[in-house]
């Protein structure tokens, strides 16, 4: 007699890890200096030029000889959006990203 083995379905095996508390309001929850080395559930794409990303890997690799540690782009993007997000809220319509934002 042949052995059937039962293994979970995709609800269980896609469920979230972390039990997500309920906030009062709907602003998103961006910790202020990025999210750092955890497991990241979503994803976003970017497009940019190669100037743009050259622009990312010198300062990647500046951070690595100023503080002597890896920087992966992924965390370094993650950080200056923390930053930008940061700043957004504090000084709305005079924040760096509202005036890149508006420039033209």
């Amino acid at each position: 007699m042949p052995r059937r083995v039962n293994l979970p379905g995709a609800d269980e095996l896609f469920r979230p890890t972390a039990p997500s508390a309920p906030r009062g309001d709907d602003a998103p929850v961006v910790p202020p200096a990025g999210s750092g080395r955890v497991k990241h559930d979503e994803k976003m794409t970017v497009y940019l030029t190669s100037e743009e990303l050259l622009a990312i890997e010198q300062a990647r690799l500046e951070l690595r000889s100023v503080l002597g540690r890896k920087i992966d782009r992924g965390r370094l993007v993650r950080a200056a959006i923390a930053g930008a997000l940061a700043d957004l809220e504090t000084r709305g319509a005079q924040s760096e990203l509202a005036r890149r934002l508006t420039e033209d």
